[in-house]
């Protein structure tokens, strides 16, 4: 993985360095500039295949220049099917591979690329620069525009001077802890969706973006379950086996959950040697999954690290939060992914991870929540909004306020939105008016738990998930690759029934029984406790200072839109113990850290 940089305003070279600089953790074995007419192109390589200098970047052929980020798994096809038309190569790396492939294809080699991408490529015969983002968005491409000048890069701080702030995305974040693709946290700056092509016309100075791949409406396959479980099976396998490709040493993320768990299985048997896995724990048991992920390691005779995530960690982790995510970014489980990437470098340059499963596989407890909700469903939308007034007097404990925003939710799309922006809001005034950009998860499914799950994989994985995972293994130069991830596996998941992933009481079914084939029942039937830290308690005990130094009235009031009452009556009612809203705080604060590191306020 590495960071890629391209503009056609006219720089000079020093200026260009300093830009790359600011986020050389992306790429620290070499920074390589080139000017190509009118255009300067950068990079910044993390050497994982092909160590040698022949594969650095900017790389140039005939009237090409690419720029590109991230791994192509099958390139050995691909240049096997290049050889047989003639090509000829003088690397062993998927980058070669990449640009004679669109000499080639054009813009066709796009579908035929299965891997995690972001790239740039210049035809100085046509003046046109033709770029492209990975089908699930976990590559990052940033990308600013201005009366026909521009900048892209992989990350937003090199192209984020002299722009003003996007107050509409900052009421996004409040809601999300994210800001969603297309928008960026500043005006005039974009994110390039996912599973699409940004096409700039250097002539006419105009660009212009298109769609190569997004989820179809579903179709069910006529597989028997056990049919269905051998062949995503072997899909698993080949995921797995193809990010294997490395000429540097690697390791898996291993936790006490089912995805790192079969991952880490099918990793260690088709690795000759025992792989290095890597975990964090915590001291509250409520979220300490390293003794579970300590029982697998032993199972399948891996090389186990494990680290014990604390407070004072994450005192020292939070700098480095705001300085590598760019954006305001609030989701804490940021903290222990870059923990685990902090300690796994010490091992590894590249790392497989579980992430993806719990999407296409019904994972999530927000899963259980749909089953119940397809009951209230049955009642009349003015029936449920009775009954949420009488819910008085806290009866059901924290619970009440969620259940009451829960049953005043009109529609079942609206209520599976709500799972990801949530029921209650820090605004003054909410407008998600932004979700159109999401509108597909309403048209492909007529399964509630399938709706959900689309919309779990084009807003969430791609704005939470992949963007958390990217920056925290960057900050530290290393390189994740998800099997899950593979779109093979996304779509074939989308074909089977639900009640082959979802029963109750029983998440992710398929997978669960693939996983038997590893690992014994009865040690991985453990409650899932998912990858987040006891931010709630260090809220009240012993991070309260820290919180409380960084919310001042100051800051609350320089927020757009910002609900400062109905915030600040949050943080007592947490502080004191009567809710959790350690989410909502958190959030806060990372945006008031971001607002100092960027210059907006000054405590």
């Amino acid at each position: 993985m590495c960071g890629i940089y391209v503009t056609n305003i006219p720089f000079v070279e020093e200026e260009v360095k300093n830009k790359l600089a600011s986020i050389q953790f992306r790429g620290p074995d070499n920074t390589g500039i080139q000017k190509k007419g009118d255009l300067t192109f950068g990079h910044l390589r993390l050497a994982i295949v092909d160590l040698d200098v022949r594969s650095n970047q900017p790389m140039q052929f005939e009237e090409f220049t690419i720029v590109f980020n991230g791994e192509i798994y099958n390139f050995a096809a691909i240049k096997e099917e290049l050889i047989a038309l003639g090509h000829t190569f003088r690397t062993t790396g998927d980058t070669e591979v990449l640009l004679k492939g669109y000499r080639q294809w054009g813009e066709k080699i796009v579908p035929k690329l299965n891997g995690m991408f972001a790239f740039a490529i210049y035809n100085a015969t046509s003046n046109k620069l033709f770029c492209s983002r990975d089908r699930l968005g976990v590559k990052p491409f940033y990308f600013s525009w201005s009366n026909g000048k521009f900048e892209i890069c992989s990350q937003l701080r090199p192209i984020c001077q002299n722009k003003k702030l996007n107050e509409a995305a900052i009421s996004m974040y409040l809601d999300c802890t994210y800001i969603p693709s297309p928008f960026t946290i500043f005006q005039d700056v974009h994110k390039l969706p996912p599973g699409n092509n940004l096409e700039i016309d250097l002539t006419t100075k105009r660009y212009s973006i298109s769609k190569y791949w997004d989820l179809e409406p579903v179709k069910i396959s006529k597989l028997t379950y056990d049919e269905a479980k051998e062949k995503l099976h072997e899909l698993i396998q080949d995921a797995v086996k193809i990010r294997l490709q490395a000429d540097v040493p690697f390791g898996t993320f291993l936790s006490g959950g089912i995805d790192s768990a079969l991952v880490s299985s099918i990793a260690s048997k088709i690795s000759k040697e025992p792989i290095h896995t890597f975990t964090i724990g915590f001291k509250d048991p409520k979220y300490d999954e390293s003794k579970i992920a300590g029982r697998f390691a032993t199972i399948i005779n891996s090389q186990h690290f494990e680290t014990i995530c604390k407070p004072e960690d994450i005192m020292k982790l939070i700098p480095k939060l705001v300085s590598v995510y760019d954006e305001p970014f609030g989701d804490s489980s940021a903290l222990p992914s870059l923990l685990l990437n902090k300690m796994a470098k010490q091992q590894v340059t590249m790392a497989l991870s579980g992430d993806g499963g719990d999407e296409s596989f019904l994972g999530y407890n927000h899963f259980d929540w749909v089953s119940k909700f397809k009951m209230l469903l049955k009642m009349p939308y003015y029936l449920r909004v009775l009954t949420s007034h009488l819910l008085i007097f806290d009866v059901l404990g924290k619970r009440t306020e969620p259940l009451k925003r829960i049953l005043k939710t009109k529609s079942k799309h609206d209520f599976i939105a709500g799972i990801f922006v949530g029921y209650n809001s820090l605004l003054k005034n909410r407008n998600l008016d932004w979700l159109s950009f999401y509108n597909g998860f309403k048209k492909n499914s007529e399964d509630l738990h399938q709706t959900t799950a689309d919309l779990n994989i084009k807003l969430w994985l791609e704005n939470d998930s992949n963007v958390k995972v990217d920056r925290a293994s960057m900050a530290y130069s290393v390189e994740i690759r998800s099997p899950f991830l593979d779109y093979r596996i996304i779509e074939l998941a989308r074909t089977l029934p639900v009640s082959y992933r979802y029963q109750k009481g029983r998440k992710k079914r398929i997978l669960r029984d693939i996983l038997k084939e590893y690992i014994p029942e009865d040690v991985f039937e453990q409650p899932k406790k998912g990858f987040s830290v006891p931010m709630d308690s260090w809220i009240r005990n012993e991070l309260k200072e820290e919180f409380l130094q960084n919310l001042p009235d100051a800051f609350l009031e320089q927020v757009p839109n910002l609900n400062v009452p109905k915030f600040k009556k949050m943080l007592q009612n947490h502080l004191n113990g009567k809710q959790d809203y350690s989410s909502y705080i958190w959030r806060v604060y990372v945006l008031s850290k971001w607002y100092q590191e960027f210059g907006y306020f000054k405590k």
